[in-house]
């Protein structure tokens, strides 16, 4: 395809230019870690007459995930669902409702066996064959199982389809379950959050409309492209961290200046996410709990949220601070007192640079301090 061609250039997709397209694809493609010239494959995939079908279940949920895709921007979801694929089914954001919404659902699985996507959100009770939840006089359980068995890949979208999340929370009632925990034998992906980023459940579908199959995924099933960096890692407050400066309570000194919300129970070291890099909302920077000044509740990992106190410290994982830090409070002159091996305002670039050697090293020197950061000064208690 000729993208410097003025006729080329001019055509729209679905009122866009077709190389502001192709420059969409185009970043899109970098952030699932596809090198830039795969943008034009994923571009001619996109436009392909042939939509995949698509079929989305609600369960145990808020819709706080649909509502979440509504607020997309690029594309936006008239352009998801008109351009890139053929939602036949939604409860949320169809225009039938009642028998006429279950045939919509039963004929696209009659008229697409093994072809279509099921995205579903939500966890399924289990409990007394599942009767805690009921669409049509169908359990979840049966909607979940007569639906899954003829899709071509399934997408868990939202912590509760994922592990359970909220639904599956102690004492867990109606004995809730994530999808993989019900479904096998179908390639399936987690997509984990309370919600979850849309751009991340948008870049998997583009991902596989283009090569008909799924990103890389962890051992959890979650797309490496998104998962496979600790929210701790691109915190625009981890500078703050490295330094030692930490809020201690909402609305003190240092929690109105930015500072760290390790203090205040921050799950950020223990959750693989890209909400730091990749926001909400596209309204800007700041658009998630960290930027708006409340810690991170580890929404997106299992066995951390839903799970651990929202205030308790969270465990430095895969991650060793450095060894000493600047106090959170200077002295007179304005030169942190107590300041040691590192100069507080570069901190943390000696320790991106001193790399993994350096960060095992100290590892092990720390393996009896899990409950983060003490340089032994006040600024550093855990208090």
């Amino acid at each position: 395809m000729k993208t410097n061609d003025s006729n080329d250039a001019n055509q729209h997709i679905g009122g866009v230019s077709r190389r502001d397209f192709i420059k969409y694809c185009s970043i899109m493609a970098v952030s699932m870690g596809l090198p830039v010239s795969a943008g034009i494959r994923i571009a001619d995939a996109v436009v392909n007459p042939g939509r995949p079908p698509v079929i989305w279940l609600s369960f145990q949920e808020c819709t706080g995930c649909v509502e979440s895709l509504l607020r997309a921007n690029h594309p936006t979801i008239e352009q998801l669902i008109l351009s890139l694929i053929s939602l036949d089914y939604s409860e949320t954001l169809a225009a039938a409702a009642g028998r006429q919404a279950e045939s919509a659902r039963e004929l696209s699985i009659q008229n697409n066996r093994g072809k279509f996507i099921l995205v579903v959100d939500g966890a399924v009770p289990t409990k007394d064959n599942g009767i805690y939840c009921k669409i049509a006089g169908k359990t979840a359980l049966e909607i979940l199982n007569e639906t899954a068995r003829h899709a071509a890949a399934i997408v868990a979208m939202g912590s509760c389809a994922s592990w359970g999340g909220v639904a599956a929370a102690a004492p867990n009632p109606t004995e809730a379950k994530g999808i993989p925990a019900l479904v096998g034998g179908k390639p399936l992906v987690t997509i984990p959050g309370c919600p979850p980023n849309p751009y991340n459940l948008l870049s998997t579908l583009l991902y596989y409309i283009t090569y008909h199959k799924l990103p890389a995924l962890d051992a959890q099933g979650r797309p490496k492209f998104a998962y496979s960096r600790l929210i701790h890692e691109n915190c625009e407050r981890r500078p703050h961290f490295d330094a030692g400066r930490f809020a201690t309570q909402f609305g003190d000194e240092l929690h109105r200046k930015g500072a760290c919300l390790y203090k205040l129970g921050c799950k950020g070291p223990e959750t693989h996410a890209n909400c730091p890099s990749v926001q909400f909302g596209d309204v800007g920077a700041g658009s998630w709990p960290v930027g708006t000044g409340h810690p991170c509740f580890g929404c997106a990992e299992r066995g951390v949220g839903f799970s651990t106190p929202l205030h308790t410290l969270a465990t430095i994982k895969e991650f060793t601070p450095p060894t000493f830090f600047a106090e959170a409070f200077p002295n007179k002159q304005g030169v942190p007192a107590g300041l040691k091996a590192f100069a507080s305002g570069t901190a943390g670039l000696v320790v991106g640079a001193a790399g993994a050697a350096m960060l095992t090293g100290l590892g092990k020197s720390r393996e009896k301090d899990q409950h983060g950061p003490d340089s032994g000064s006040e600024g550093h208690d855990q208090g």
